[in-house]
Parts: structure tokens; sequence; C-alpha cells
């Protein structure tokens, strides 16, 4: 790596520079080092126009210098008038400041980041003229955020791995303004884990109901995009679900998020009957075996538990071919493999971003806010769990060279 230069200035030219400056203004704006940004920026403007015009020089174009124009710039500190110089052709494009452009690089990263928090434009208003002095508009604050959703576009028609060792499914639902009345609608995430372990969010769809036909869209849009295979999908318990998953991924084993399951199961139980009701499940799905677990829905049925609920044993009966695929597995990777977690910590990340949303305008908007919300949490995505090394070996018996971990 080049060694950074050091620039070094004499005790005379910074009493020079300091000369008759208030000390209480010389790092604002306003003050010494907004001259010095000014002075900088504009000496910069200038070399490049010297490169454009010895460029249009070489084509003998007869271009030369035609005056400055005044242009007024927004910073991370303020705003400075700068004076940009003009050729008289009208092909001189700097790239310090585009044409259009209004704002130093940097300002935008900073309205967008603040927007991803979940401030709102008349928030971001308000902390932007506080901490900078500048003043913009909800219109300037709409416009920078819109810019997001090219990047988003990009990020959600991708390439994929051609393998995933785990994939999860699972929505959240949030208040959009749809034909003049607003909807809650779902905003469906899918997180894959690739074989190596490390996490990425595949996508994200906004829809109004959850269903089959949805999902079938998606894994086909998902394999359109790359993806060739599916060792493990995690999913909650939709009807239809796994018929649509193996649809399109045939040789994908399906697993119900346990956590899910025994959701559904309290639901019709009391408060107090629900921890006693949690308690008495426990026994199923902490079995050693798929065997073992299926003497103890058995015991649980016939007990005084599956008799007042008789509900509950028909809904694990009902998804037992999804609930007993992790049991091929050890306790430590059972616990990757049978809740869904992952995407629920996620799902609780964006909800605080989304929180002081009373509601998104449109799908547009919603996206955009999500999208940069999972930029920021999925960041933090650098190694895989510290289950994953059993994981792979267990991971590459069951499934053989379908599991490619250096992928």
């Amino acid at each position: 790596m080049a060694k950074q230069k050091t620039l070094a200035f004499s005790a005379e030219l910074l009493d020079q520079l300091l000369d008759g400056q208030d000390p209480t203004t010389v790092l604002r704006s306003d003050g010494l080092m907004g001259e010095l940004k000014k002075a900088l920026a504009e000496r910069m403007l200038n070399a490049e126009m010297d490169a454009h015009l010895d460029a249009e020089a070489a084509q003998a174009t007869g271009n030369h210098r035609n005056g400055s124009s005044q242009k007024t710039v927004l910073g991370d500190d303020g705003e400075w008038v700068l004076s940009i110089p003009r050729d008289r052709h009208g092909r001189f494009d700097p790239a310090l400041i585009r044409k259009y452009q209004r704002r130093f690089p940097g300002f935008d990263e900073k309205i967008i980041a603040l927007y991803a928090r979940g401030l709102s434009t008349r928030d971001i208003q308000a902390h932007v003229g506080e901490l900078y002095g500048v003043a913009i508009s909800p219109d300037l604050v709409s416009a920078v955020t819109d810019s997001v959703i090219a990047e988003v576009r990009a990020w959600q028609s991708r390439p994929l791995e051609s393998s995933y060792a785990l994939v999860f499914f699972d929505a959240l639902r949030v208040k959009i303004r749809d034909e003049g009345l607003v909807r809650n609608k779902a905003v469906y995430l899918a997180i894959g884990v690739r074989c190596s372990g490390h996490k990425e969010v595949l996508g994200l769809w906004i829809e109004q109901t959850e269903g089959a036909k949805f999902w079938l869209r998606v894994m086909n849009e998902l394999k359109a995009r790359g993806m060739g295979d599916i060792l493990i999908a995690v999913v909650d318990g939709l009807k239809g679900f796994p018929e649509a998953i193996t649809a399109v991924f045939p040789d994908t084993l399906v697993q119900t998020c346990i956590v899910h399951l025994i959701r559904c199961s309290t639901q019709l139980a009391s408060w107090k009957d629900r921890k006693p009701l949690t308690q008495a499940l426990k026994p199923i799905y902490q079995a050693d075996s798929a065997e073992t677990a299926e003497q103890a829905l058995s015991a649980f049925e016939n007990g005084p538990w599956g008799e007042r609920f008789p509900t509950v044993a028909q809904s694990w009966r009902r998804h037992w071919p999804q609930v007993i695929p992790f049991f091929a597995f050890s306790a430590p990777v059972r616990q990757i493999i049978y809740t869904t977690n992952a995407i629920e910590s996620l799902h609780s990340g964006v909800r605080k971003s989304i929180r002081n949303k009373g509601h998104f305008p449109n799908d547009e908007a919603a996206t955009k806010l999500i999208w940069l919300a999972l930029r920021n949490l999925t960041a933090k995505w650098t190694n895989p769990p510290l289950a994953w090394a059993a994981a792979k070996a267990q991971f590459a018996i069951q499934f053989g060279e379908r599991f490619t971990p250096n992928d």
C-alpha cells in the first residue's frame, strides 16, 4: 500500500492565515475553513478547465475560456458560492461538481443515512439545518432518497449463487396506501445461507396477501437469477408453500419453522395455559429422533393437553413431513435449521427503522426505506454462525456432491 503523503505547513503560513480571523468562526463554513475550502474547490475547477482546454486544443477545435458562472453548492458543513469556469463551446463538465449537481460528494450519503434510520423528510430537514446551518427542502430530501431506487432494482435482479445450503422465507406487515386506502401489506424476505456459511438477503417482495401462487412466482424468479439448488428451505406453515418450492427445486428438503408451529398451537389457548401447553410440546421437537418425536406426539395427543386442544395435535400431524427433517442432524445444527430466527432478527431491525412511519405513500417508498434498513443491518454479516463448522460436516454427509462449501 502506498504511503499517504503528509502535508506540512510552516508556522509563518498558519499565522498569516489566522491573522485577523475570529476564533469563534475560524472552523465554520462562514470562516477561514469555508474560505479555504472554496478557494481549493475553485483552484481544482480551474485546473480541470486547463486540462479540458488542452485536450480540446489537441483536436484543434478552437475552444477557449468564456468567463465563469456562480453556483451555490451544499456541503457537509454549510454552503458555498463557487465560480465555475465556462468554455466557449459549453462542453466543460468538471468532475468535482458535475453539471446540475448541487451538493458536494458525501452530502447525499448523510441524507440517505438519516433516512435509513427512520427519520422523516421533515426531521432530516431540521436535523441538517441544526448540524450544518444549511436550509434544505423536503423535496430535496425526497429527490436524494429517490436516487437509491435504481440501486434497489439492480440489487433485486442481481445474479445469485448456484447453490444455497439454507434459505429462510418469512414476511413482516407494513401499512401502505393503495388506491386511496391504507392497507396492511406483507413484505416478504428471503435469506440465503451459502455453503460457506455466509448469509445474504436474496430479495424482497411486497404483496397484499400471501399464497402458494405468489411463492411459486418467487421461486421461478430466484431460479431465473441463477439459483440452481436449495438444500433446505425453512418456511412457516403456509398451505401449499412446500409444493411451490419443490415444483421449482424438486430436491429441496422443506423444514417447517418449529417456532411458527408452536405459535399456531397456542393461539386457541388462554394466556395462563400457553406456557404449560408449550412445555407439553417440548418433548416432541426436542426428541432424539423422528421416531421418538412421533411417540411423544402420540403421548401428547392422548394426554390431557391433547384432549383439551385436539387441533394442536392435528396441526402437527398435518405438517409432520416438514417437521421431522431436522432430526437428521445434531442438536447444535438443529438450532440453525428448525427456526426462522435469522429472518426474525432481521425483521426486528427493519421494524426499528420504520416504526416512526404511520404508513407509506406507495410500494416504492416502502421498498426504498426497507432496502436501506437491510443494507445497514446486513453490513454486520461478516462471519458464519459458530455451529457452521459442525454443520458443514453433516451437510456433506447428508447431501453429498450437492453441498459445495468452497463455492
